[in-house]
């Protein structure tokens, strides 16, 4: 996740004299505590301590947004799975056309006012979108209880593949969860997941479930040898296998 900071914010220099801040912190139900931590012009969110998410890295979350509606025929009903600070959801609203409804799943509700009160000009404020609508809750009931609902699903939750700090995230990448996805797109739709690291299992799940499976490695950020992948699966045109 790469913040380039705008004319008039610190130089490297200043910034690595700066403190970090932490600006706000949320206990989620599992135990995990949060932290909204500003340090210059960066803005992280810790997990007991380790970095989750970052704003000097976000170039991935951006490919996942591009690759995922690339291959879609249609985009107007998007989900996004995971709010983070917000550059996916920024990113999917830069494509979609003007009559397009992006929902976005976000089970923290401090994130999404962490994303209100504090990381909205990171991203031109995507929340105030008129076409975004923000969901407070388990990312999986959506998916589950809306069949043939959308025609992109992007996940960017957790680590990937592997459930880390949300154990219950775990069940979205099982097979259960997978099909559950895959029964939730229209046909022809994309479902699209960011990983920090690849799964050959996880791939062998999403052919499993009926999808056409593609995995992409991906810059971390701009300029950096870092990777993350792409899961990208492609439903079915014709009847659900």
């Amino acid at each position: 996740m790469v913040y380039t900071p705008q004319r008039g914010c610190a130089s490297r220099s200043t910034q690595a004299m700066l403190k970090s801040q932490i600006i706000d912190t949320t206990a989620v139900p599992d135990g995990c505590e949060f932290q909204l931590v500003q340090h210059g012009s960066d803005w992280t969110v810790r997990v007991s301590g380790s970095i989750l998410m970052s704003s000097r890295m976000h170039n991935s979350e951006e490919e996942l947004a591009e690759h995922g509606l690339s291959r879609a025929p249609v985009a107007k009903r998007v989900l996004v799975g995971g709010l983070g600070l917000g550059f996916t959801v920024r990113a999917v609203l830069n494509r979609v056309a003007a009559d397009a409804k992006v929902i976005v799943a976000e089970l923290v509700p401090k994130l999404v006012a962490w994303n209100r009160e504090h990381l909205g000009h990171l991203n031109d404020h995507p929340l105030n979108d008129p076409r975004c609508e923000v969901v407070v809750g388990d990312v999986f009931e959506v998916i589950r209880k809306q069949p043939a609902a959308f025609n992109v699903i992007l996940l960017d939750i957790d680590n990937g593949a592997v459930a880390l700090s949300h154990p219950q995230n775990q069940r979205l990448y099982g097979w259960r969860g997978v099909r559950a996805c895959y029964d939730a797109l229209t046909p022809g739709g994309v479902f699209a997941l960011w990983s920090a690291a690849p799964s050959p299992r996880f791939e062998r799940r999403m052919a499993d479930a009926g999808f056409e499976v593609e995995v992409l490695r991906v810059s971390a950020r701009k300029g950096s040898h870092a990777r993350h992948v792409l899961f990208l699966g492609k439903a079915r045109a014709s009847a659900t296998p």
